[in-house]
């Protein structure tokens, strides 16, 4: 099997400008900065409109995503799933009404030795990847009104691939960005796992 050429792409606020780009950086990545308050659903749109001309599949990071050891598996996961969109996060705390779907899938995963679990919607934007041939289906349906994730997601329509042990964490600093319904972001997020 041929591993999949990757590209990537940071998407960060001009307030975390310094940490965007030692992230875009270590990756090789192009960066998209938002450099007044336009938002992260814009700024993931870009993304998605970068990646839709570029030949190779696309990874999308959010400035505060960190890498682990076992990051260099994101291309596996890509020839495993090139159908699929794939989230390399899988995270706590937030969105509060998921915890308890993705802890009951992770009991049943343990259970049938399976590494990853699938999710019906994309509930994180710290790192993803779309397939390709999706993604002018996702721009021609985006919301623009949504959160960021659920805007991609949403757009794209299908079950969403999270690996088990996630191959990024979420440094989980203030938010720059005030959240959609207006609820202050108080519980810890990082991921439920992480690989390595």
């Amino acid at each position: 099997m041929v591993e999949t050429q990757i590209a990537f792409v940071v998407v960060g606020h001009h307030e975390r400008r310094e940490q965007a780009a030692a992230l875009a950086g270590s990756l090789g990545a192009h960066l998209l900065i938002d450099e007044e308050h336009h938002g992260a659903n814009w700024n993931h749109r870009r993304a998605m409109e970068y990646a839709a001309k570029q030949s190779q599949r696309v990874v999308v990071l959010e400035d505060d995503a960190v890498p682990v050891a076992g990051f260099s598996m994101v291309g596996q996961w890509l020839d495993m799933f090139p159908e699929h969109l794939i989230s390399f996060y899988l995270g706590t705390g937030r969105p509060p009404q998921y915890q308890m779907e993705i802890a009951v899938k992770l009991i049943a995963a343990d259970r049938t030795r399976q590494d990853y679990i699938e999710m019906h919607r994309l509930i994180h934007g710290v790192c993803y990847s779309m397939p390709r041939q999706h993604i002018p289906k996702v721009l021609a349906k985006w919301d623009s009104k949504k959160a960021a994730d659920y805007a991609v997601g949403d757009a794209y329509g299908g079950q969403v691939i999270y690996p088990c042990q996630s191959l990024v964490d979420h440094a989980d600093g203030i938010p720059v960005e005030r959240a959609k319904d207006g609820l202050p972001r108080n519980e810890r997020r990082r991921a439920w796992r992480l690989y390595g």
